[in-house]
């Protein structure tokens, strides 16, 4: 009798002992298609062996978003979206180099604008400065001389525009210039030229009139503190100066929404859908709470929709 109340105590152990040791869940046909979507929109490359391993690839998605890769990726995406083409020279490109510091310090994305630094060359580098005068890359020197334009009076309509487009993604087409058309200030009140540079929430001669006024050309250009006093834009805030000026276009619904117009198009390589609106919402709360475009982009590779 003794014997067999050892045996039936050892059975108990061997039992737990054998559902300790099933097998885990393999990867399936569609968790490595889910890994290989994931790596290739955010990396550019393809999944590697942990990831195609995975039974939850988007479990590893914040680990994706602080690789070099997704960086590199990203901030050149970035560079293409806020600039018409590559600058002439490395330091020219400030928007790359700044969210490349932005996102690997997962820094608030409105540093990217607001924050104390510029893009410059030291010792034949382009290095981000910390610069307590900074703002962003605005204040780079390459990238005011690349924007400075051309206007007649030294009025920076091109780096007014630039200011308005990298912030909240309005884009707008520059009327072809003829043969004896006034491009003067006077001339651009007429009824065909007014409407985008005096009388919207982005009116570009008054967003323009806060900034510096660009003096000389080439190697000679320099810039003066704006004249004209304070000036009410983005439908009644008053702003005196560009610091004035972008601190208002970042605490803007339109700079949150573009935020996340940013991170579908890097993700999806189009506009979000109609039908996508929640999805779209949830991406700007993510956004709003967290302030950084990790947290963006985040949103919209975590969700169940996208491996579906």
């Amino acid at each position: 009798m003794k014997h067999l109340l050892a045996a039936l105590v050892v059975a108990f152990p061997l039992a737990v002992f054998a559902q300790a040791t099933t097998p885990p869940t393999a990867p399936t046909l569609d968790t490595q298609r889910c890994a290989t979507k994931l790596a290739i929109a955010l990396t550019g490359r393809s999944a590697d062996t942990a990831l195609l391993a995975s039974t939850n690839p988007q479990s590893q998605v914040d680990q994706l978003l602080q690789g070099a890769a997704f960086i590199e990726r990203f901030s050149r995406y970035v560079n293409a979206r806020f600039n018409d083409e590559p600058g002439a020279t490395s330091v020219e490109d400030a928007a790359y180099h700044l969210s490349r510091h932005v996102l690997t310090n997962r820094l608030p994305w409105s540093d990217l604008f607001l924050g104390p630094f510029r893009v410059d060359t030291v010792n034949n580098q382009v290095q981000v400065v910390n610069d307590p005068n900074g703002l962003g890359y605005l204040r780079s020197p390459a990238w005011l001389r690349r924007y400075a334009g051309n206007e007649e009076d030294g009025v920076k309509l091109n780096t007014a525009y630039r200011i308005l487009n990298n912030t909240t993604g309005i884009t707008l087409t520059a009327a072809v210039v003829v043969p004896g058309l006034d491009t003067s200030a006077n001339g651009r009140r007429n009824a065909a030229c007014s409407a985008c540079h005096y009388d919207s929430w982005f009116a570009l001669d008054t967003v323009a009139s806060v900034l510096t006024k660009r003096v000389g050309t080439g190697n000679t250009m320099r810039f003066e503190p704006p004249m004209g006093g304070p000036k009410t834009v983005l439908n009644g805030v008053q702003v005196s100066d560009d610091k004035g000026l972008v601190t208002a276009l970042v605490n803007s619904t339109d700079f949150e929404f573009n935020v996340c117009r940013l991170a579908f198009g890097f993700v999806y390589g189009r506009n979000e859908l109609a039908c996508e609106g929640p999805l779209f919402d949830r991406c700007v709360d993510a956004f709003r709470a967290q302030r950084t475009m990790q947290a963006a982009v985040a949103t919209l590779v975590k969700d169940p929709s996208y491996c579906r």
